[in-house]
């Protein structure tokens, strides 16, 4: 019997190989620092834990509309629409087991096998990852410094052809880099002039370090898909519970799909989620990106002092991406080896960047600011930094 599918063959999550490790040394030492781990340290908000018990008490938790219950579509619409001064109608609100479901879902209904679809480099792997698994072809774009680790419409004119997507994200992951709106506008016009579905990933919205807030690719196109989730902004990350914003046309085939994929998103994270939305919920929130704030300043300041000085921008998220050519060319032994020798987690950048990610790593400032102040404190003493 043959063991695994050609798909199933696609890389490993390599950030979760650090986490199993990191566990283990914690088991064994007691003394890790994670700073690998992409979600907040903190639980869901007062508000959210509140309904989860009052849904426990007294809703049946069966299963719901499979695209989401009516009060919570409507608080996701609500939220878009305070955020980014847009109308969007709670029926274009579609509710998934995570933003990862709701990446898995497009990609089905929008795509077939062959279609292209363009990411940028360096990038969240799952996108390329999961596309590759669904036969599509996946063009990456080589973003550095120059474009601020964001692809341009320049880089698409560049292309043989228009693709059938193109996914975008902003504030982005691993690089914490924010698109211009200007860019952002041009690139949705782009697309739609082209025929190639812009999806949008903003599931790191909430949590920028500028003034304002991070445009939206429904400000310029209607015709674009914006992914949410509860999981960064709103600290639930294990709640499994994201949206996808998308256009009339799209909404039956996803109900399709995910009425046979998954009947429906969980139906108790759906109605604690409700109660993120509010204004208690979100004071809460503001002040766990006033920690993130705090911290992200600490490294921009103490990396370089440290020898780290290629940093990427770091406009949004809670990542400090960094390029640690001069240490290595081998990060992922590189970090393993500083786990071992000081209990501090980083994560690799080989999972972001497949050609130049040996030589670079991400920084989650997620955690405590004591925590940072510590893993920096130890990286100092390293010998991974000739110390």
């Amino acid at each position: 019997m043959r063991a695994d599918s050609q798909r199933s063959r696609i890389p490993a999550f390599h950030v979760m190989d650090v986490w199993k490790a990191a566990t283990e040394r914690a088991r064994t030492h007691g003394d890790v620092l994670t700073l690998a781990a992409g979600q907040p340290s903190t639980p869901a908000p007062a508000p959210v834990l509140r309904a989860a018990g009052e849904a426990i008490a007294s809703q049946v938790l069966g299963y719901t509309e499979t695209l989401g219950i009516a009060p919570l579509r409507e608080a996701i619409a609500g939220y878009h629409s305070a955020r980014s001064g847009i109308d969007v109608d709670p029926e274009n609100v579609v509710v998934t087991t995570g933003s990862s479901g709701a990446f898995t879902l497009l990609f089905l209904a929008a795509f077939d096998i062959g279609d292209t679809v363009v990411v940028a480099r360096p990038g969240y792997p799952a996108y390329r990852n999961t596309l590759t698994a669904l036969g599509c072809r996946v063009v990456e774009l080589d973003c550095g410094p120059q474009t601020r680790y964001q692809p341009t419409v320049a880089m698409l004119d560049a292309l043989d052809a228009p693709p059938a997507g193109l996914i975008v994200a902003s504030p982005a992951n691993p690089t914490g880099t924010v698109i211009d709106p200007a860019e952002l506008a041009a690139l949705a016009r782009w697309c739609e002039d082209h025929g190639t579905l812009l999806i949008s990933d903003e599931i790191y919205h909430g949590i920028e370090f500028g003034t304002e807030p991070t445009s939206s690719a429904w400000e310029t196109s209607r015709e674009s898909v914006v992914i949410g989730s509860v999981s960064k902004y709103f600290s639930m990350t294990g709640w499994r519970l994201g949206w996808a914003v998308v256009p009339d046309a799209m909404i039956r085939p996803l109900q399709r799909l995910a009425s046979n994929m998954t009947v429906c998103p969980p139906s108790i994270s759906q109605y604690a989620a409700v109660a993120a939305f509010t204004d208690e919920s979100k004071a809460e929130l503001d002040g766990h990106v006033r920690r993130y704030a705090v911290n992200r300043d600490l490294l921009l300041a103490e990396l370089p002092r440290l020898g780290i000085t290629e940093l990427a921008p770091a406009d949004g998220a809670f990542y400090v991406y960094a390029d640690i050519g001069h240490l290595t060319d081998d990060s992922t032994t590189w970090c393993a080896n500083l786990l071992n020798e000081t209990g501090v987690a980083l994560a690799p950048g080989i999972d972001f960047d497949v050609v130049r990610g040996d030589r670079t790593l991400r920084i989650s400032f997620a955690g405590a600011t004591a925590e940072v102040e510590e893993a920096l404190s130890r990286l100092e003493r390293s010998a991974a930094l000739g110390n």
